[in-house]
Formats: C-alpha cells, sequence, structure tokens
C-alpha cells in the first residue's frame, strides 16, 4: 500500500481529526486518534447508533433506527429505515453524499443488513459502509 501523498494528507485534514471509537485506551494508555475518511466513517456509525433525545445538548441528533426494533421484517420496514438513514445522513452528515441506501433480509429473520454508500463531498471518493440491524432483541 501506498502511502498518502502531501495533497491527500491536507484533504484527509479537512475532513476531521479525533478520537477513534471505541474510546479505550491502548497498552500504553493512548487513546485511539482516528482521521480523513476513518472519521466520517466513524460519525456515520454515530449517528446510526444515537438515537434522537439521548444527547442533553443536541436533542436531534441520530438516526432513529430503534423505533423498528420488534417491527416485521417486510418490504415496508426496510424502506423505513432506508428512508430515515437518507434524512439523517443529509442533516447531520455534510462531509458526505449519499448515492444510495439499502436494507436486506437475511437468513435470520431478525436481522437486516444496511449498506449505505456515499461520496465524500470533498474529493469524490466513494465508499461503502454495512451495517448490521437487528429486528429483534437476541
Amino acid at each position: 500500500m501506498s502511502s498518502p501523498t502531501s495533497s491527500q494528507l491536507k484533504r484527509y485534514e479537512r475532513l476531521g481529526q479525533g478520537l477513534g471509537q471505541p474510546i479505550v485506551p491502548d497498552d500504553a494508555g493512548r487513546l485511539p486518534l482516528v482521521a480523513g475518511p476513518e472519521k466520517v466513517r466513524q460519525a456515520i456509525f454515530t449517528i446510526l447508533d444515537t438515537e434522537p433525545g439521548e444527547r442533553v445538548m443536541r436533542a436531534d441528533f441520530g438516526c432513529g433506527l430503534r423505533r423498528f426494533l420488534m417491527a416485521p421484517n417486510n418490504p415496508a420496514t426496510r424502506a423505513g429505515i432506508e428512508r430515515e438513514i437518507a434524512q439523517s445522513l443529509a442533516r447531520w452528515e455534510p462531509r458526505v453524499q449519499v448515492i444510495a441506501v439499502r436494507v436486506s433480509p437475511t437468513d435470520e429473520r431478525a436481522t437486516v443488513l444496511i449498506e449505505i454508500h456515499y461520496a465524500h463531498v470533498l474529493d469524490g471518493r466513494q465508499d461503502v459502509l454495512v451495517y448490521p440491524f437487528y429486528l429483534e432483541q437476541a
């Protein structure tokens, strides 16, 4: 794998940097740091994992996927999940342009796979994030 060029590093800096997730110290006691496309990817995970009302100072932040818990794994539920994700990412993640959100059933009736295809607004670089979502608690 080749190392990033100077211009790529500058673009990555504009994508942001900060604490990585999960926030767990390594063996030396340092907290994980991430930058660039990985920081954006983790921000998308944060949006998906956060329910509106969880954050005191930003009560409307998040995606609201938990409202689909215990919903049937049918086309209407999957379409609702797709719509909710597309709207939340458009609102909360300005560093990406969502190309497509696909929610597909799996062999387990209570599990769907969420595929988010997006492009970085900064340079057009495309990426895919796959997120399993469980409609029922195990």
